[in-house]
């Protein structure tokens, strides 16, 4: 069995019952829009967003989940599939998991119009119910999102990027959403409590582990969907490359600055950054800081009891390091 069928096991159901009710939920009266949101549903990714969602709240309410773990998943869907079409428009991404994106078929306009239109219903959903407290998480997320992704085009321009704000970007940018998913299950189940907390803390460790697998994937050559030296080109100050900056000497210093401000596209000048920045054992210090965030992730979780959702949950981090793509 694969390890997205392994981890999906214990919610099989719920799942499927979620993509029922998340298809109700994009639906409009606008023929195109519909248009563009079947297209969009019939090429979803894993769902693991609203996979943390269901395991989380069977986790902590022995194995139960209510109408609100339903909404909280919904919220979270949307809020991601929104925020993946914005950014293939910010990114002039013409491909999003090897199908066209929404703005290569039908153009930036529409594509964030949808996209606006997305973000507003998930809100909605939350508002519909009176779930205030899951409105409150997601909104959250969607602030330190936009600040992150704005963060780190100021510090791209300057290229002044320290490893203590590559932490601020990556969890305002990815792990705010995986912590909002892991934090919406709890609140669900358990709203005001101190597992919101735990539960948030930990989507948080998982998703700032997912970000520096995917930083990664820029220094391999596995098949993963981007071209090797796509974050170099697009002057993206990642881990490896800011601990190899940290431990240059002052001319190689100058040297990489030079290389990703003014020859960020010439292949042989970012295969010898690539090269050196292995040499320099980029690779392996990001690894070892990935790897802290998974074991941290996996010590809140172990202080629960044994069941089938722990352990998918548990299945859960080791796949986000172990993923080969």
């Amino acid at each position: 069995m694969k390890v997205a069928a392994q981890i999906r096991e214990p919610i099989e159901k719920e799942m499927e019952l979620f993509e029922n009710k998340f298809r109700e939920s994009m639906s409009s009266k606008v023929a195109l829009f519909n248009r563009i949101t079947y297209y969009i549903v019939n090429r979803k990714g894993k769902q693991m967003r609203p996979m943390f969602v269901f395991l989380t709240a069977k986790l902590l309410n022995g194995g139960e989940i209510n109408e609100r773990t339903y909404t909280g998943a919904s919220i979270i869907e949307l809020i991601h599939t929104a925020s993946l079409v914005h950014d293939d428009v910010v990114d002039d991404s013409h491909k999003r998991r090897g199908f066209f994106s929404v703005n290569a078929l039908w153009k930036n306009k529409i594509a964030v119009l949808v996209g606006d239109y997305l973000f507003s219903k998930g809100l909605l959903v939350a508002l519909e119910r009176g779930d205030h407290d899951l409105l409150q998480i997601i909104s959250d997320s969607v602030k330190s999102m936009s600040e992150g992704e704005l963060l780190q085009i100021e510090k791209a321009r300057k290229l002044d990027i320290t490893e203590e704000v590559y932490y601020d970007i990556i969890r305002q940018k990815t792990a705010t959403l995986i912590a909002a998913c892991c934090g919406m299950g709890a609140a669900s189940v358990k709203p005001d409590s101190e597992e919101v907390r735990i539960f948030k803390r930990f989507g948080e460790l998982c998703g700032m582990a997912f970000q520096i697998k995917d930083d990664l994937f820029d220094y391999g050559s596995e098949r993963i969907g981007k071209p090797t030296g796509i974050d170099i080109k697009e002057q993206k100050m990642t881990l490896p490359l800011i601990y190899a900056l940290n431990t240059s000497s002052k001319d190689k210093k100058r040297w990489l600055i030079n290389s990703i401000k003014n020859h960020n596209k010439d292949k042989k000048r970012v295969k010898e950054v690539i090269a050196y920045v292995k040499s320099q054992g980029g690779l392996t210090y990001a690894v070892d800081k990935m790897l802290a965030f998974k074991d941290e992730a996996l010590g809140l979780l172990n202080t629960y009891p044994d069941s089938p959702y722990k352990a998918s949950l548990s299945l859960m981090v080791n796949y986000v390091v172990d993923r080969k793509k």
